[in-house]
């Protein structure tokens, strides 16, 4: 498929969201506030086979992304509730702070008991330190499934060198993959790794980058169908998933602009992915996870909470809060402010509301003010499988200095980069 016609494929989803779609239907799970189920439109079904990572199956290839600062394990839990058996991915942990054992480093280490799968993403630019932050994983039992983090496009990580600017240096990229593949082999735990396309259209890498994963031992690839000069911004070029596919052996996961269940199923559609990695559509609807669920099984099934229903999950959310910070109620509210404004959004509960929520201190201040919402309130058909979260593209690629000059790391870059140890060991 050319850039052309996928700009013509992308372009004909988005007018198919600005068309109504009549109720979403209801959820999975067993928790008490999830909403009901009620019927949608038809789906064309989509074929979508278990994958095996390693020793790990995967019965239903559905990935919540890792997101930092949002997928702890309340969170994970609550869409995992809704969901298909499928990954369920710990927020990005800093090796380096890991290695220096920084006490929230290792809260985010943390799975609940009910999580079937625990997936836990490192991030480093050092191999060195990565490898010794691998070491920790695997010794103490950390997880069962680890994911390699060369997706990020957040200045302060791409200006070291790091997330989605490290696939360009090959030589890097290869003994990071290299490195931690062993160690984590030695206890069976499959490697995955989350690239882009590349730093930007000129400096493409992604077509590379897994063929280093593939041919390194990695159990299967996450692409981000967006250059790290796009960030989050316009539209994701799925074609470049499908490109993926068809270059590797190993399983391929597409991610970006899944906003709906209907978006996974035309993105395996046209691509032939693996699976889907679902990372801000997912951002105060945790029930899109029990949408994919049945979209997936071939049912009509999606979610349409009222406003009741959703302040269930708010108050869920907010007590899983608590225990994940030991009983702090001030420190799980103020994690749940960013919650509550993707929870709300599109609800015409006004700008008071809103800022009472943000002023909460305890888990009585959030009750209280859910009880002065009005439950009936049906969700806005305006924000229904639409684009939400950061939507805005990157002003400019911050890099290290001379850092696309060549394809491998000079003995001086490398100084540079580990010599005063520049990855952050707080958080």
């Amino acid at each position: 498929m050319t850039n052309k016609d996928a700009e013509t494929v992308l372009t004909a989803r988005d007018r198919e969201r600005l068309d109504p779609r009549g109720d979403m239907a209801a959820a999975a799970g067993d928790g008490s506030s999830q909403p009901a189920a009620e019927p949608s439109s038809s789906v064309s079904p989509v074929t979508i086979a278990p994958v095996r990572l390693g020793p790990i199956t995967v019965p239903t290839p559905v990935v919540l992304s890792p997101m930092a600062g949002v997928t702890n394990w309340p969170f994970r839990v609550i869409c995992e509730e809704y969901g298909p058996d499928g990954l369920y991915v710990a927020e990005m942990i800093t090796a380096r702070a890991l290695v220096a054992r920084n006490p929230k480093a290792l809260r985010l280490c943390q799975f609940a008991p009910s999580e079937k799968i625990r997936s836990l993403q490192l991030y480093g630019v050092n191999p060195a330190i990565v490898e010794q932050a691998a070491h920790i994983v695997v010794d103490e039992h950390m997880a069962d499934h680890v994911d390699l983090n060369f997706g990020c496009p957040v200045p302060k990580v791409t200006r070291r060198g790091g997330g989605s600017a490290l696939p360009w240096k090959t030589d890097l990229f290869r003994e990071i993959i290299q490195r931690v593949v062993k160690v984590c082999g030695e206890a069976n735990i499959p490697v995955t790794a989350k690239i882009r396309v590349g730093i930007d259209h000129e400096h493409e890498t992604f077509m590379e980058a897994g063929h280093i994963a593939q041919e390194e031992g990695c159990a299967a690839v996450t692409l981000h169908a967006r250059t790290t000069a796009e960030y989050y911004g316009g539209h994701s070029d799925w074609s470049r998933i499908g490109e993926l596919v068809e270059a590797l052996d190993i399983p391929v996961f597409g991610n970006g602009d899944i906003w709906g269940a209907d978006d996974a199923l035309e993105m395996v559609r046209e691509t032939g992915c693996a699976g889907v990695a679902i990372g801000r559509g997912c951002q105060g609807r945790p029930w899109l996870f029990a949408d994919i669920k049945h979209a997936f099984a071939g049912d009509d099934i999606r979610v349409n909470p009222t406003l009741g229903e959703v302040c269930g999950v708010i108050e869920r959310h907010a007590e899983l809060l608590t225990e994940f910070y030991d009983g702090d109620e001030r420190m799980a509210v103020h994690d749940l402010r960013k919650h509550i404004a993707w929870y709300l959004k599109g609800f015409p509960v006004g700008g008071s509301t809103r800022k009472a929520f943000m002023e909460c201190e305890s888990l009585d201040d959030v009750r209280r003010e859910i009880g002065r919402l009005d439950p009936a309130m049906t969700f806005p058909e305006r924000v229904k499988d639409k684009p939400r979260g950061r939507v805005r593209f990157a002003k400019k690629v911050h890099l290290p200095y001379g850092w696309l000059d060549s394809r491998e790391t000079t003995h001086e870059q490398r100084e540079t980069l580990f010599g005063d140890d520049p990855m952050d060991a707080s958080y």
